[in-house]
């Protein structure tokens, strides 16, 4: 990891100077547009791996306490494909369990990450993203007024 986040920062380093080069240097217009383009595309995919590794930490965090507080779902005894995924009934009985935790407590960071990982197993992958943001922010809120009870 250490490895690709080194080359990522010579990447990103090496484009921007390309990017700047081509501005600062060129006499034409199109280099400088090519330059600029260089530049802002630069920008957008460092902004775009901060966010997705800015995500995974964020994730890799609320599963430990999730793992932490024993709140994981099991699947084990579900029925399963040869890939490790659930049957599509199986996930559909997940699903709709967990939707009814998620129903009596929609403002607990628990059942909101339950409901996000039924989704998953589901196949739902958008679904799952949303409602294990809301997590995150959930759980974020608690901690922080755990922290500053006023």
């Amino acid at each position: 990891m250490a490895v690709t986040a080194v080359g990522l920062v010579v990447a990103f380093g090496y484009l921007l100077y390309l990017g700047w080069s081509m501005i600062s240097r060129s006499e034409y217009l199109a280099m400088r547009g090519l330059g600029v383009g260089i530049v802002l595309l630069t920008v957008v995919g460092a902004w775009a791996t901060w966010a997705i590794l800015r995500n995974g930490v964020e994730l890799q965090r609320i599963s430990a306490a999730a793992a932490e507080e024993g709140i994981e779902l099991d699947v084990s005894g579900l029925d399963q494909r040869p890939s490790g995924r659930l049957e599509h009934a199986a996930a559909d009985e997940l699903f709709d369990r967990v939707s009814a935790e998620y129903q009596a407590a929609p403002d607990d960071w628990r059942t909101n990450y339950r409901l996000a990982r039924a989704y998953d197993h589901a196949g739902d992958r958008t679904r799952a993203r949303e409602v294990m943001r809301a997590a995150i922010d959930l759980r974020e809120a608690e901690a922080s007024t755990a922290q500053d009870p006023r």
